[in-house]
């Protein structure tokens, strides 16, 4: 399910993303740059809807996918 981003708390959003551009053992892209510049970039990508909040109900966690993993998961 995606969960549009605008529906999520200040709070919450930043947390989201913080996890995801600091978690450890998978290369998203966001490792480069400082946390604050990795944070802006995905909240710009979600804006420009490159990049999605994805909730999966089975393990009860929040992702971050772009539009085109998105797209091959249908």
């Amino acid at each position: 399910m995606i969960i549009p981003y605008e529906k999520l708390s200040p709070e919450a959003l930043q947390q989201i993303i913080e996890e995801f551009v600091t978690r450890p053992g998978t290369d998203t892209g966001y490792t480069k740059t400082d946390l604050e510049q990795n944070v802006a970039m995905v909240k710009k990508q979600l804006k420009q809807k490159l990049a999605f909040i994805v909730f999966d109900a089975v393990t009860e966690t929040a992702d971050i996918v772009s539009k085109n993993a998105l797209s091959g998961r249908r």
